[in-house]
């Protein structure tokens, strides 16, 4: 189009050179009675142009001059608009450095010159709360929520933040409930509901968010596997007096989580204590044949039983998958303690003496002495009980 222009002005130049190169002898001639000015066209010409241009000029300086007052307010309200973004810019960085007073302050200047004032109001508000000066995070808060519906989100989210923080749990779930459309889609608000929902100590929540969060990669796998073991312990533990309902609790937890180290041995102290250690014991060996644990190991040797009777039929079974075991970890000394520990219950005396002893081979205990001590009391071997009670005595 620029192009076009230029060629139009330059035809327009060589008709106006042709014209002009034909009537240079031309005159133009002026009566105005009684005088007759005479001059030729192209002076005539060149003083048009000129009155032209200097009319286009008067006009222009005088628009301009009508038009200033209306430029100076706008070049002061640009001002004000570039210094309160400056001000709203400081008080993000002066919150990110933890300089939570000059946000606040900054916050304010933003908040008074009205750009994004529901964005300042909300950083007010945080930097409010991180000095701890609750009338003014309210106050705050209050300014946001009459900013408009768009920051309606952002409100409630902080009012969850900082109940939080109260440790004030129902607060934080009412504000994270009363979201319309930031549900369970928000990974923020669907975070802070699990903390709200963990302090209020609703485990089948907990699992839920658990299994939300964990399957949206919105918390660590590690961090997600915590959080459903401490709900299913803490559930096991609501059901743990009745031992139909604790063997019910049980069978609700998914096959690869029951085999977590912590979740056996709390179903099986749990377990023993309802009467039901058949569970315990099966608890632990599939947890054990899933992820071998010397902690756990030690808990299986020690599980009690309601009579003599059930306890030396519970040891016996124990010692049939313990050799089991033996037989994949013929080192093993914490495996050879727990099966000596057994044999003793099972009333075993000379296999207990013999595991425990191999174990001593392996790696030095005190464990494994003080049950050769009791062995050695039981048979009469004083100076054999003395002696093993003093090697406990002397290790760590």
């Amino acid at each position: 189009m620029r192009g076009l222009l230029w060629l139009i002005a330059a035809f327009a130049a060589a008709v106006a050179l042709a014209v002009y190169g034909r009537a240079r002898d031309a005159v133009v001639v002026l009566v105005l009675p009684p005088w007759r000015v005479e001059a030729s066209l192209a002076l005539v010409a060149l003083a048009l142009v000129c009155a032209f241009a200097l009319f286009y000029a008067a006009v222009r300086l005088v628009r301009h001059m009508l038009a200033l007052p209306v430029e100076v307010r706008a070049w002061r309200e640009r001002r004000r608009k570039e210094r309160a973004q400056q001000a709203l810019a400081a008080a993000l960085q002066a919150y990110f450095e933890g300089r939570y007073a000059r946000a606040e302050r900054e916050a304010a200047a933003a908040w008074d010159a009205g750009v994004a004032p529901g964005v300042a109001a909300l950083v007010a508000a945080r930097a409010a709360h991180e000095l701890r000066d609750r009338a003014r995070r309210e106050a705050w808060l209050a300014r946001a929520a009459g900013a408009g519906q768009t920051l309606a989100t952002a409100t409630l989210l902080s009012r969850a933040e900082f109940a939080l923080d109260e440790r004030d749990f129902a607060a934080a779930r009412d504000a994270l409930k009363s979201l319309t459309g930031a549900g369970p889609r928000s990974i923020a608000a669907a975070r802070m509901l699990l903390r709200a929902e963990r302090g209020l100590q609703n485990w089948e929540e907990v699992l839920r968010l658990a299994a939300l969060l964990g399957k949206r990669a919105a918390i660590a796998p590690a961090i997600a596997e915590e959080h459903r073991v401490q709900a299913h312990i803490a559930l096991l533990e609501r059901a743990g007096g009745d031992r139909a309902a604790l063997a019910a609790r049980w069978k609700r937890i998914p096959s690869e989580e029951r085999v977590h180290p912590r979740l056996a041995a709390a179903l099986a102290r749990l377990a023993t204590a309802a009467g039901d250690a058949a569970l315990a014991r099966e608890a632990i060996e599939a947890s054990l044949a899933a992820d071998w644990s010397e902690a756990l190991l030690e808990q299986y040797a020690e599980l009690p039983a309601a009579t003599r009777e059930e306890l030396e039929r519970e040891a016996r079974l124990r010692i049939e998958r313990a050799e089991r075991w033996l037989a994949a970890r013929p080192r093993e000394p914490k495996l050879l303690l727990a099966l000596g520990r057994l044999c003793q219950q099972a009333g075993l005396w000379g296999k207990a003496r013999d595991y425990l002893e191999a174990s001593l081979a392996f790696e030095s205990s005190r464990a494994a002495h003080l049950a050769l001590a009791r062995l050695a009391d039981r048979e009469g071997r004083t100076e054999e009980a003395e002696r093993h009670h003093r090697l406990g005595a002397e290790l760590p």
